[in-house]
């Protein structure tokens, strides 16, 4: 799906991932990134550029980009002040990886419950789709605390 967007927990993605741990047997959840993200750069522009008083009927292409919204202004938060539209959204890809993690915790007890257990593990990793090269992440740096709500 478009930007790995998990803004709720309703969906196929989390269900398509409850059933893959808890029919399939799966043991690795893993959330690919990729880079050059045209929905992250999209969300990116979007939040970057957001304008409080432009209200109106959204597309469901800006439904899409403005639950991305968070992540991308995480990003640029963690980043110097001049830091491009280009530079936020590459980082926001990684920032995107962990906020879908911790979404799939958060909104599903049954994978919770199996990633606390240790029988699933749920990492992140980006794909760079020019080198082809994946880069893992690991967990989510804040697994250990959305585990213990």
């Amino acid at each position: 799906n478009a930007g790995n967007t998990c803004t709720h927990a309703e969906g196929s993605l989390v269900g398509s991932v409850e059933y893959s741990v808890g029919h399939l047997h799966t043991k690795l959840i893993l959330v690919l990134g990729h880079t050059k993200c045209g929905a992250i750069a999209g969300a990116t522009n979007l939040a970057l550029k957001s304008d409080p008083a432009k209200s109106g009927q959204k597309s469901s292409l800006e439904k899409l980009l403005s639950g991305l919204g968070p992540v991308a202004l995480q990003a640029k938060s963690e980043l110097h002040p001049e830091a491009t539209p280009e530079e936020v959204a590459s980082h926001a890809v990684k920032v995107n990886v962990f906020h879908t993690c911790e979404k799939l915790l958060t909104y599903s007890k049954a994978i919770r419950e199996k990633v606390a257990s240790g029988e699933v593990a749920l990492q992140g990793a980006i794909y760079d789709i020019v080198s082809g090269n994946v880069e893992f992440l690991g967990p989510c740096p804040r697994q250990a605390l959305v585990l213990d709500m």
